[in-house]
């Protein structure tokens, strides 16, 4: 009998449970520190969830970056099922995404599953860090699944271009709303890229704004009331999500997801895509630092 699809978050309790059963279960650790690229595959060899398979966001839930491209690309469609069929994703396969706590990278790699038309794809809440504190076992063994072929149509529905955010700074009609914290999006405190500030008209809300103080996923009803506040009466339609690099975005997409307000667009590209043209508008009055 197949389990039942798991297509936001999951407990560690229950993912506990999942492992233990005889169900397709693909758990996938997606650690990473922007800063110290190499941290999550030594963190993944030092202790991770028992079957858990290792994804680098640099290199398998990203592209190369180009000249004209943010810091992570959306990798092309194919080199992405061919990824996910080395893990052994089949169409039943439930997957399981997390990080060491708040799901930022997780969110990602969820996102890139429903981009590609895998709704079976969920996020452990709290990531590793609820998983140890929850009493259950880490390992530095490594279990390899199956490799197979993953099939799957991009949902090319659910990503705006950078051409597509410019053209609606003329016409209106797009929701811009920045994953960033507050103090990048105010264009101060700017650590990552080149440019400080914001798309013009874009609104704020950090996806740290969709956690507890534990990292872990405010309950869908707070979920609710916030992203009405930042939302302020416009259709989850007409959002489009973005960050620093089409990253954290996702996490603001599974936030408003739980919040029962689907439907919003990723801007893949985001602030990082946005600033490699200086003719572009920035809403800043910080000085841009090239």
């Amino acid at each position: 009998m197949t389990a039942r699809a798991v297509t936001t978050l999951i407990e560690p309790l229950e993912l506990a449970a999942l492992a233990r059963s005889a169900a397709d279960v693909a758990i996938i650790d997606c650690r990473h520190e922007l800063t110290r690229p190499q941290w999550g595959a030594e963190a993944y060899a030092a202790g991770h969830i028992p079957g858990a398979l290792f994804a680098h966001l640099d290199r398998d839930l990203s592209a190369p970056p180009r000249a004209a491209s943010g810091r992570h690309p959306l990798p092309s469609p194919e080199p992405l099922a061919a990824t996910f069929g080395r893990w052994g994703i089949g169409p039943q396969t439930q997957v399981v995404a997390y990080d060491q706590a708040n799901g930022a990278v997780a969110a990602r790699l969820w996102w890139l599953l429903g981009f590609l038309g895998h709704a079976r794809a969920a996020v452990l809440n709290g990531g590793l860090e609820a998983w140890r504190s929850a009493g259950l076992p880490v390992t530095g063994q490594v279990r390899l699944r199956g490799a197979g072929r993953f099939e799957g149509e991009p949902q090319l529905a659910r990503v705006a271009s950078t051409a597509e955010v410019a053209a609606a700074l003329e016409r209106g009609g797009m929701v811009l709303v920045d994953a960033r914290s507050a103090d990048r999006f105010a264009g101060r405190n700017e650590t990552l890229d080149p440019v400080a500030g914001h798309v013009p008209g874009a609104r704020n809300h950090p996806f740290t704004r969709n956690l507890d103080a534990a990292g872990r996923f405010l309950a869908p009803a707070e979920l609710a009331r916030l992203w009405r506040e930042t939302l302020a009466g416009a259709a989850p339609q007409s959002v489009v999500s973005m960050c620093g690099s089409g990253v954290t975005a996702c996490h603001n997409l599974l936030g408003m997801q739980l919040a029962g307000l689907p439907g919003a667009r990723l801007y893949a590209g985001s602030w990082s895509e946005w600033i490699r043209d200086p003719a572009r508008p920035v809403a800043s009055s910080a000085p841009r630092l090239r």
